[in-house]
Formats: structure tokens, sequence, C-alpha cells
């Protein structure tokens, strides 16, 4: 077993970041990732465009090209793909940490894989991974999925899309333009302000000229084989239906953080306890890093904002 100045929880952008930082002040680390490098941008949609432009995501002042002002997926991958490799990170793949323990200065973090020593750790796990259920009857049929990919599998398909933020509006417009016959369900009055300011102007056009139907102010009730429910203005709407996108959002790990004994707000955002100055938790020598550090609140922290996290806290494990 080999002890660690630092585990860094999380391969994304920011775990990525963490790492970087931790080898240029020799410190010895380790990253832990549960699937492959940078393993939610993999899971993201196939023909994502981030809301960023390129060097707003970049990290370690490591230049990132792309063919456009805002990279998309594909891009992505191959930028932190090729930092990770050309400077030889240290990293862990397809290994899911399961539990993190402390006694006296010592942390131990079990892995389905191994067993690792530390003296701190850095959490990077972002908000990926847990869906926001819709908590009606038939969410757990073959045909809703929380996660979306190609628009491809939609074509020719009646795809009700739940949802009104930057996933459901892309989800929306590109099966529509794949063949879908495609309904948006919203639960507010329009389309989601945060919309990127290129996109929502045609997904507008697209339900004013009626190519996507819209439900607004509305819910769903009920998801059987060949439809669904949604309570509407006008009452209950029963949709003659294929698939569903339940493109709600995600929430990080709460009950991960929790087992560490990390400490959260009182209030709905669940944003957990942090000195803002040094990213430690109320746990010494447990760390946050990225957008797991807003809670609930997902919006807050992006790979822009928050790649100056990495510096913050290898600089206070220095001091320590």
């Amino acid at each position: 077993m080999i002890f660690f100045d630092v585990v860094i929880i999380g391969g994304g952008p920011i775990g990525i970041a963490c790492g970087l930082e931790a080898k240029k002040n020799g410190l010895k680390y380790v990253i832990l990732e549960k699937g492959p490098i940078v393993n939610s941008l993999y899971n993201y949609p196939a023909n994502m465009q981030f809301f960023s432009s390129s060097e707003k995501l970049e990290i370690d002042d490591i230049p990132f090209i792309s063919k456009e002002a805002k990279p998309r997926r594909s891009e992505a991958l191959e930028y932190y793909r090729r930092i990770a490799t050309s400077n030889k990170l240290h990293i862990k793949l397809f290994e899911k940490v399961t539990s993190v323990s402390k006694t006296a200065n010592e942390f131990t973090i079990i892995s389905d894989k191994n067993t690792y020593k530390s003296k701190n750790i850095m959490i990077a796990t972002g908000f990926y991974d847990i869906p926001n259920l819709l908590n009606v009857p038939g969410e757990d049929l073959p045909k809703v999925s929380h996660y979306y990919k190609d628009p491809h599998f939609y074509a020719g398909q009646k795809l009700a899309v739940i949802g009104a933020s930057n996933s459901s509006v892309d989800a929306a417009l590109e099966c529509y333009r794949k063949g879908a016959e495609v309904t948006l369900v919203i639960r507010g009055f329009e389309v989601g302000q945060r919309v990127k300011y290129w996109v929502r102007p045609d997904i507008i056009n697209r339900i004013e000229e009626g190519s996507i139907k819209v439900f607004y102010n509305a819910t769903v009730n009920e998801i059987s084989e060949e439809t669904i429910t949604i309570n509407t203005e006008n009452g209950v709407e029963i949709l003659q239906n294929d698939f569903v996108l339940a493109l709600t959002g995600y929430k990080p790990n709460f009950t991960f953080l929790e087992q560490i004994g990390v400490e959260f707000s009182k209030d709905e955002k669940k944003i957990p306890s942090y000195n803002e100055e040094t990213m430690e938790t109320n746990i010494k020598g447990v760390y946050l890093a990225g957008v797991i550090c807003g809670g609930m609140e997902t919006h807050k922290w992006f790979i822009e904002n928050s790649r100056i996290h990495a510096k913050m806290i290898v600089q206070n494990i220095l001091r320590s």
C-alpha cells in the first residue's frame, strides 16, 4: 500500500487540473476515475457544443485550439485526454471509490479495486451521475432515459422531452431535425433563460411554427408503454408516445459526501461547507473542487470559473 500526499477523486477537467498542480509541486498523488478520462464529458450528447469558448476551458495555461470559438464535445475529449497522457498523470481509470474513512490525520480510501492511504483528499466528482427523478409511475420503463446521446435513435418516433434547459433544447432540436415527432414538456412558462443564446431563438421559432409541440406550465403525471400523461393548464393530456427523454437536471452524490462527514447548508440548495479561500471542508484534509461546490446550484460553477480551485487547494496543502 502506497501512502499519498493527496488522493484526487474524479478525473474530469478539474480533477486533471488538480493532478497537474499536485505534480508540479512535488506532491505524491493519484487520480481515481470511475470511468474513462473525463467520464462526464464522455457521456455528454455526441454533438454537444459548449457554452464557453475554448480559452475558458483551458487548464494550466495549455492552449485549447478548436475549429469554432465554442468547442464541441469531441474536441474537449481530445484536449483533456492529451493533457492527461502527455503529462503522464498518475490516473487510475474505471476505478470507483466506494468509501472514505479517517483515523487521526490519515484517510483510507477504498475503491472497487484497491485501498489507498493519504493525508488529504480532493473531491472533484461533479454532478452528472445522479439525475433528478420525476418520481412518477412508469419512469423506470425502458423507453425512459435521463441521458441523451444521439438523435438518430429517435428518428421516426414520437418523443417527449421533459425540461427547458440546454440539454432539453439541444435534444429537442436535434431529434426534430432527424425526423422525430417532438413534444416539449416544460414546467415553467417559457424556454429557460439560460439556454445558449444562439440556440434559444431556434427553439422558439420551431415552436411558433408548429414544428415542435410544447406544453408550458406542465408536469408529467404518468408514463406507460404507449402513452405519456401530463397535467397542463387546460387539464390532463394523454399523448401517444414511443420514448421519453427526462432531462430534468442532475445533482452531486450527496450521500458520498455525507458519509465522509461533509456538512451542508440547511436549505434546498444543499451547498457543502468549505472555506472559500482554501476549498477545505469542515473535515480537515478534505477539499472540494469544481461544480460539486455548488450543491444543487449546478449552474453556479463551471470549468472556466473553478479551474483556480486546483491552485488554491495545493497551496493550502503545501502550507499545512
